[in-house]
């Protein structure tokens, strides 16, 4: 459509009672991936599913682990070809953690002073429910071209397997972006960070306490390897500097263990450091990943100790331009629904769309309700307004991007 024939602004009719209300149903669904609880996300999943089919789309369920369905549907717009937008949640949470660190019940779904509480009010059902009645209202309005595409997956707060199975999937090569309505306070966060996830295995010779000179301790080894770890990532500082909305570099130990006994008396010929690295556009992960085999390697050569590393996942850093039409319209729409102008900001840690970028290619952007440092912490919850207004600004969104 010529640019002049785009529609002038004019609010979308939001369902807010419905919207809310299905935030909540959501919230009181206990979705933590917890095999010894017998909970995942196969409830989440299925009343997603089954709010799709009364919106009248035809959602297909894959399941990408037993119990772990993605939920995803297209919606045509009839009104000619088009490009496909995707908007995209996750049902999973993580867990509640200690009931005594909260001051209501975690799976309440209750609104106190204008504040929805609960595990995944923010992270994210909220976003979830937002999508879905954004595109209700795109539907309602009348014809559109292109598509819509609404993916509610599994295992975010895994190892994204939902993603990665979207990923591989006919569709994923259709879409022409993909809106991630993870919380961002309102936020345009078109970088995120990339992760990396290091296990450093150090091998030595395990012997009796009482008797050292007959070991080749790991232990120290592993030690010495943290201290100058640090170095690593001031070096890291020094070359890339402080990105603007991400922030700098960081290599952070995550866990460190010595054999699989708590004998003091024992000398273990195993110790293992695992990191987690967190770096911004510009950091290179292979010749990053090189150098910290290299330093593990030196720092055990003296004391006969062997260093082995393993690449558990990596994640490369998102960097969307912000001129691509989907953040054009995304801010426009941000600007249109608020009166404000559209702020932007970073993701500290990965979303889905760090996997649906390195996998399938598609340009991501995350925006949702939610403030965005709330996130598994107790006392979890979002600000209704948030709700409401999100679910406003991706349907302007998307009927301003498909419109082209």
């Amino acid at each position: 459509m010529p640019e002049g024939d785009l529609p002038a602004y004019r609010p979308l009719v939001i369902d807010e009672e419905a919207v809310v209300a299905f935030t909540q149903e959501l919230v009181r669904i206990r979705s933590v991936n917890d095999p010894s609880a017998g909970t995942a996300e196969a409830e989440a999943a299925a009343l997603v599913e089954q709010r799709m089919r009364d919106l009248g789309w035809d959602p297909e369920v894959s399941e990408v682990a037993p119990g772990r369905p993605n939920v995803v549907a297209v919606i045509a717009g009839g009104g000619g070809p088009g490009p496909t937008l995707m908007l995209e949640g996750h049902t999973d949470v993580v867990t509640e953690g200690d009931l005594a660190a909260w001051s209501f019940d975690p799976y309440a779904g209750d609104i106190v002073d204008g504040q929805l509480r609960g595990r995944g009010s923010a992270d994210m059902k909220a976003g979830v429910a937002a999508m879905i009645y954004a595109a209700k209202a795109l539907v309602d309005a009348g014809p559109f071209p292109g598509r819509l595409v609404l993916a509610a997956l599994v295992d975010e707060e895994g190892l994204m397997l939902g993603a990665k199975a979207f990923a591989r999937t006919p569709l994923a090569a259709q879409i022409d972006g993909a809106i991630c309505c993870e919380p961002e306070a309102g936020e345009i966060c078109a970088v995120s960070k990339g992760a990396v996830r290091l296990l450093i295995r150090f091998e030595g010779a395990m012997a009796h306490g009482a008797m050292p000179q007959h070991a080749r301790n790991p232990v120290p080894v592993a030690a010495e390897f943290i201290r100058r770890v640090a170095d690593v990532e001031a070096q890291l500082l020094t070359r890339h500097g402080v990105h603007e909305h991400l922030g700098q570099v960081f290599i952070t130990p995550t866990v460190v263990q010595a054999g699989d006994t708590d004998q003091i008396n024992v000398i273990p010929a195993v110790a293992l450091v695992c990191l987690d690295i967190r770096t911004i556009p510009g950091v290179d992960h292979v010749a990053l990943d090189g150098e910290l085999t290299e330093l593990a390697g030196r720092c055990g050569e003296g004391a006969g100790v062997t260093a082995t590393v393993e690449v558990i996942d990596d994640r490369p850093p998102v960097d969307t331009p912000v001129d691509h039409p989907m953040i054009v319209a995304l801010a426009a729409a941000h600007e249109a629904v608020t009166g404000e102008p559209a702020v932007y900001g970073g993701v500290p840690g990965a979303t889905d769309g760090t996997i649906l970028t390195r996998d399938a290619g598609i340009p991501t952007v995350v925006y949702g309700p939610g403030g965005k440092w709330i996130a598994h912490q107790a006392d979890e919850y979002v600000e209704v307004s948030e709700i409401i207004q999100a679910t406003s600004v991706y349907a302007e969104a998307a009927r301003r991007f498909l419109h082209g």
